[in-house]
């Protein structure tokens, strides 16, 4: 069994059933969610001229490998509606493996961890209210430091 974090966000249609959603359908054989943060909306990052996104983090065990586990979020992602037409472009569903175990992996189509969490508030802000401890297995600070570090962005609490 291994501890993941999984980052989900979404800005197109109803934002919070879409998180809904993709919270049950990853609630599988293989797959166990153990907590969820709370919702935050969030500023877009790069592709500015778009909807804001609802933002939450979700903490789980796995028996899944690396990419069955992408695997299984680009699937969810399929079925809730997940078009990519425009990088970094609307999405009724986004979901991002940040952290698997301490697993370094990179190259071919998955890179764990996330490349750009440490610059992402939408991912740190939820990642810090479950695990602030919890240590990046390569520069090895914790949440909370990279939070600290991360460039300025809105990130508004919804709700718990």
């Amino acid at each position: 069994m291994k501890f993941i974090y999984l980052s989900l966000g979404s800005n197109l249609g109803d934002r919070d059933a879409n998180l809904r959603a993709a919270i049950e359908r990853l609630a599988t054989p293989g797959l166990r969610v153990l907590r969820v943060s709370p919702v935050y909306e969030t500023e877009p990052v790069e592709n500015t001229n778009q909807s804001w996104f609802y933002n939450l983090v979700v903490e789980a065990e796995t028996t899944l490998f690396p990419l069955q586990l992408l695997a299984r979020a680009q699937k969810i992602e399929r079925v809730l509606g997940r078009v990519r037409t425009v990088p970094k472009g609307p999405r009724t569903i986004d979901i991002d493996i940040l952290l698997y175990g301490t697993a370094v992996m990179s190259g071919g189509r998955l890179e764990v961890p996330h490349p750009r969490m440490a610059d992402r508030r939408f991912v740190l802000v939820p990642l810090h209210d479950l695990a602030p401890d919890l240590r990046h297995p390569v520069t090895r600070a914790t949440v909370t430091e990279m939070l600290r570090a991360a460039p300025p962005a809105v990130v508004r609490l919804i709700h718990s």
